[in-house]
């Protein structure tokens, strides 16, 4: 039982600096975000608890992989029922701001004139 702790802890290690560098854009990565991770590579198949030494880098890069292809498919599935829905993917929101733009050719400050 030991034996299997350590091997799981050497697996999460590894990925909380992976974690870090692959989302520098939005600033540090939380531990729940590193364990999220770690759960989607499990549920393509990466078993953090048989991984060893001589196979790790290649067999959580594979991993990796299959993740990768995985949310791809997930987000064409979801590019698709929108397609087919007819409804259309939810409009941008308008961030734009002021008053209506003038009717007549002349600023506003010389209407009365």
């Amino acid at each position: 039982m030991l034996r299997a702790a350590l091997v799981s802890m050497m697996a999460i290690v590894p990925a909380v600096p992976f974690a870090q560098s692959a989302d520098t854009h939005n600033g540090p990565v939380t531990r729940a975000q590193v364990l999220q991770e770690l759960v989607d590579l499990e549920s393509v198949g990466y078993n953090p608890a048989s991984a060893n030494d001589a196979t790790y880098p290649e067999d959580v890069q594979r991993a990796m992989g299959r993740l990768a292809e995985k949310r791809a498919n997930e987000a064409r599935v979801a590019q698709e029922q929108v397609a087919q829905s007819g409804y259309g993917a939810s409009p941008a929101p308008n961030t734009e701001a002021g008053a209506p733009a003038a009717s007549g050719s002349e600023p506003p400050a010389y209407r009365h004139h």
